[in-house]
């Protein structure tokens, strides 16, 4: 078996300019998901479960997991070093390191402690997705916020940690995709799922269609045509929907599908946030052969103005996004010409 710490460091020449720092920050991410993982596989034994009895930013209400492994990523990063700051969807704002160690750092990460979490009491599967990017800022001097508002673009690494039926860690560092497994008895991540390619066509389709009747007629039209309202010998899709963002991508990256997330009446700019959930897991998916855009845009592109900006999504197979895309905008030349 191949270790996440092996593989690492076998991977090391790959970024020249990194001088170890990269890998030992990933490694240092592979440590804190585990510390998590501990506490998420015995929720139901102690007084981790439920809320917290406080509101994030976005007016969600907190987990005491949710709070618990922001505090244990957030401390590893301080201690690691490599960090100079971080922006994590359980605060307002971004949190600069004063530690002198930490001002020397070359990264900044953003990250998701818990995806998922509102799924945690009833034992669903979860999740921590994160982003590294190298700052824009000088080395020793403190982070700002143009240190975290780059494009998708200018990733360095992204991954994505999955608290299953067995606990994954899923990264790219623009090499391809690789996923590692947790091995209980030793207490290691082993390569399990070397150079991943998310099919290019799919047979799920993933969506809140509760919310269905809120969305542009482009989105409707597209379920319609998941539903097989063409009839087609590989449709009907099936439609899977777990509410955990990493659980259906990270289904959606094996066996092919897509995930919608699309902007509604009630949320005109969607729900998901770029910076620490679309970005990373749009580097991943691109990285595995996938496309992941906001309707419009490839969402690598997008050029982000605010920490916990929100984007709609449409991310998996290629030729599955292809279709939405194609059909949304199709009803947006209809809808012009019959307001015109």
């Amino acid at each position: 078996m191949i270790t996440l710490s092996e593989f690492i460091i076998d991977r090391q020449a790959d970024f020249p300019y990194a001088s170890g720092d990269l890998s030992r920050l990933l490694h240092d991410i592979g440590i804190a998901s585990k510390i998590v993982n501990q506490q998420v596989n015995k929720a139901g034994l102690g007084d981790i479960l439920g809320a917290q009895g406080t509101t994030n930013v976005q007016g969600e209400d907190q987990q005491k997991l949710d709070v618990y492994a922001d505090e244990v990523f957030i401390n590893s990063f301080l201690r690691g070093g490599e960090v100079c700051g971080i922006g994590s969807e359980e605060n307002d704002n971004y949190v600069a390191f004063d530690r002198p160690l930490s001002k020397k750092g070359k990264y900044v990460v953003l990250f998701d402690p818990l995806d998922g979490s509102s799924n945690i009491d009833v034992n669903v599967s979860i999740g921590t997705i994160f982003s590294i990017f190298r700052r824009t800022s000088s080395i020793g001097d403190t982070a700002n916020i143009n240190d975290f508002l780059q494009k998708g673009e200018e990733q360095v690494a992204a991954g994505y940690v999955i608290y299953g039926s067995s606990t994954m860690l899923v990264y790219t560092t623009g090499h391809g995709v690789n996923g590692f497994t947790l091995e209980p008895a030793i207490g290691e991540f082993c390569l399990s799922h070397p150079s991943m390619k998310i099919p290019e066509d799919g047979q799920v389709y993933s969506i809140n269609e509760g919310h269905l009747n809120s969305t542009s007629k482009g989105v409707q039209a597209y379920v319609d045509y998941c539903k097989g309202s063409e009839k087609k010998t590989n449709r009907p899709y099936s439609a899977r929907y777990i509410g955990s963002f990493v659980a259906d991508f990270h289904r959606n990256l094996i066996k092919g599908g897509i995930y919608v997330y699309p902007a509604t009446k009630s949320a005109p700019e969607g729900k998901l946030r770029l910076l620490y959930e679309c970005s990373p897991l749009a580097y991943i998916v691109e990285q595995a052969g996938g496309v992941a855009s906001d309707g419009k845009q490839r969402i690598m592109e997008i050029d982000p103005t605010e920490l916990h900006q929100r984007v709609p999504l449409f991310i998996g197979s290629k030729n599955m996004v292809a279709k939405a895309l194609e059909m949304i905008e199709k009803q947006d030349e209809i809808h012009a010409k019959k307001k015109s």
